[in-house]
């Protein structure tokens, strides 16, 4: 979609290059814009003293003198209680629970385009602009915002966003949608941002030292329950650690010698128990997901060939996709998927086109 001109845009700015390219290319087309950040979490709640510089401040400055340098307004907005509940709270809960949750997709479905969407609307602006590698086109046809890839395939965010809804995505604007990396870089150069080398962020943002275990051990204040290893017969194999230390296809970190190697193919919160196997158990062809969203039609009436991506990083492969009910998806994949894992998304395309997804909440087949 492309950008609107004489109507207003909160631009998310985090620091980086892309939401700095992004507010620019909205200011540049003719928005009346204002630039913010989103305060999401407090030191304490994520183990650091809270006397301790964040680095999301340097952040916040790196975003303001963006702000600065095009003559846009910018703000910080508070956000920590939203962020605490439904983004660290729920991935902590999945982990205990025995998935694999994936926080990005919650942050920006109930922060970016809920909390900061509503927060446009007060200040009087249309729109949300952000900077993620993805496009938003309105389909004459149906009358349906469509959410496509990005042009840049290596950045592509399209996975992470399936959970738009129409009105968010009737809201929303993607500048960066059209173009790829080096381009982007390549702008913010020859205008002079500081941050036009600035490195990409890769990790979670809430956690910041040891690993995904250990922050949950810190947040909830509780240790770990050990429990047993069994193999796909139900014979115990030996003594883990506790289930937040594992995720479906893991094979390092399980101290369980033997003449073959072993891979985590479940994890059963219910007895506190990691299955183990080889690496064929780690294959299937189906999947169920909850918690769906349909962007390219309002449901799917009868089986429609896709292409489905079951993590970030994934190539899409070759499935049919059946809508059981209301919030119900399954997946048929045409060839056995390595790690269909619990708590991460699925995300149905055709061709570019997201069809839609869901939370992947069971594996068989």
């Amino acid at each position: 979609m492309g950008l609107p001109v004489g109507n207003g845009a909160l631009v998310a700015m985090s620091g980086g290059v892309d939401s700095s390219v992004a507010a620019l290319l909205c200011v540049e087309a003719g928005l009346d814009c204002l630039g913010c950040t989103m305060k999401l979490f407090r030191n304490e709640d994520i183990g650091e003293s809270p006397a301790k510089a964040c680095c999301t401040l340097a952040d916040a400055s790196d975003a303001r003198a963006a702000a600065d340098r095009l003559g846009i307004p910018f703000y910080v907005f508070n956000f920590v209680d939203t962020f605490k509940e439904q983004v660290i709270d729920r991935f902590v809960k999945a982990y205990r629970s025995g998935e694999t949750p994936n926080p990005c997709i919650d942050c920006n479905r109930y922060l970016k385009f809920e909390r900061l969407l509503a927060r446009a609307v007060g200040l009087g602006r249309e729109y949300v602009a952000t900077g993620h590698y993805a496009r938003i086109e309105l389909d004459a046809g149906s009358g349906r915002y469509i959410l496509k890839k990005g042009v840049d395939s290596s950045k592509d965010q399209s996975y992470v966003l399936y959970a738009m809804t129409q009105e968010q995505l009737k809201h929303t604007l993607f500048p960066l949608g059209g173009l790829r990396k080096a381009q982007v870089r390549e702008i913010a150069s020859e205008r002079g941002f500081a941050n036009a080398r600035k490195r990409d962020s890769q990790d979670l943002c809430f956690v910041r030292k040891g690993g995904y275990a250990d922050f949950i051990r810190q947040y909830t204040g509780m240790e770990t329950q050990a429990g047993r290893y069994i193999d796909t017969d139900g014979n115990v194999l030996g003594e883990h650690r506790g289930i937040i230390h594992y995720t479906i296809g893991q094979r390092k970190g399980l101290n369980m010698p033997g003449p073959a190697p072993r891979y985590v193919c479940g994890i059963r919160a219910a007895d506190n128990s990691v299955v183990l196997g080889p690496i064929e158990s780690l294959y299937a062809k189906t999947l169920v997901a909850r918690d769906i969203n349909m962007i390219a039609v309002d449901r799917i009436d009868a089986p429609m060939r896709v292409k489905a991506r079951i993590r970030y990083n994934q190539q899409e492969q070759p499935a049919v996709a059946r809508q059981v009910d209301a919030d119900t998806l399954r997946v048929d994949f045409d060839s056995p998927q390595k790690a269909i894992t619990r708590g991460q998304a699925v995300v149905l395309y055709d061709g570019d086109v997201v069809v839609g997804g869901g939370t992947v909440s069971g594996v068989g087949g």
